[in-house]
């Protein structure tokens, strides 16, 4: 859960729906025909998002360079094929058109790794792979600009009401442990709004892999691109993720208006994308500034 700091950090509410299932002969040949399309374009002994979702004819996927937050996405690790999401206390998220793939990434015990932490662990785990520690600094909900360069020295972050300050408490240490520590305070104090005021505004005519669709404040949410593809005519598809509420593990979309190309989504989408669990605005596209 996030904690509000002067302004309340975003939320939104985890709905379930189950729907109608018409048994009609052209339903049945419909869904029969998008599993098998669906089938064609995921490769079930992959595991990582670039060798797991095959791109469709006519597209070849969008290279990354080397040590690049694109290719770090590109090569997250994936479970293996048809493994459900589980929520941080071990309860299984069932698929429900949801999801296709689930990140082989551990998330904690706690309540916390939702959508906007999800964006910004992934974030942090690229810069910290890549030993970045300065570039890894996220703000709270109230301003309060969180430094991971600070969190090594051994300093700690006090929250009184919306006093929040660095003390010094520990030795100084750069383990994994004490960046995951690190992370499960950015989560608490951290959210969609803090998130959207630190991206960029990005169009979708230039997406980009590691670039995110994001609705700041409360409720709110957020999904990166994972992965791109494009065609020799320009036509550019992407692969989304996310995490939600309550806290769960990092899960690729498949696409509810478009079963042929799921789970690519098309850059063409017009003024609303849709994803399976929000709706975004084509202006809702941010991304990470280069620093």
């Amino acid at each position: 859960m996030h904690f509000n700091l002067l302004i309340g950090s975003g939320f939104i509410i985890f709905t379930a729906c189950s729907g109608h299932v018409d048994q009609s002969p052209a339903i049945a040949c419909n869904t029969v025909a998008h599993l098998q399309q669906e089938k064609e374009l995921i490769h079930p002994a992959g595991n990582t998002i670039s060798t797991r979702f095959l791109t469709p004819e006519g597209f070849a996927r969008v290279d990354a360079k080397e040590n690049s937050f694109q290719e770090f996405l590109h090569t997250l690790p994936l479970k293996p094929h048809g493994t459900k999401v589980k929520l941080y206390d071990g309860r299984i998220k069932e698929d429900n058109g949801v999801y296709c793939a689930v990140a082989d990434l551990g998330i904690g015990t706690k309540d916390l790794h939702q959508c906007a932490d999800a964006v910004i662990r992934l974030r942090a785990e690229y810069l910290y792979e890549q030993e970045q520690y300065e570039k890894i600094h996220f703000n709270f909900t109230n301003g309060f600009r969180a430094e991971y360069s600070e969190w090594m020295k051994g300093k700690r972050i006090r929250v009184d009401g919306n006093n929040v300050r660095w003390i010094q408490s520990v030795r100084p240490s750069n383990l994994y442990g004490d960046f995951w520590k690190y992370m499960e305070t950015i989560f608490t104090y951290a959210g969609t709004l803090s998130l959207s005021g630190e991206l960029q505004p990005a169009v979708v005519e230039d997406i980009r892999t590691g670039d995110v669709f994001i609705r700041g404040g409360s409720p709110g949410h957020a999904v990166i691109v994972v992965d791109m593809a494009e065609s020799e005519q320009g036509k550019k598809i992407f692969l989304l993720a996310q995490s939600y509420m309550p806290a769960q593990e990092i899960q690729v979309l498949k696409n509810p208006d478009n079963e042929e190309l799921s789970p690519w989504y098309s850059a063409d989408f017009g003024e609303l994308l849709h994803t399976p669990e929000w709706t975004f605005r084509k202006t809702d596209l941010k991304r990470f500034p280069e620093e």
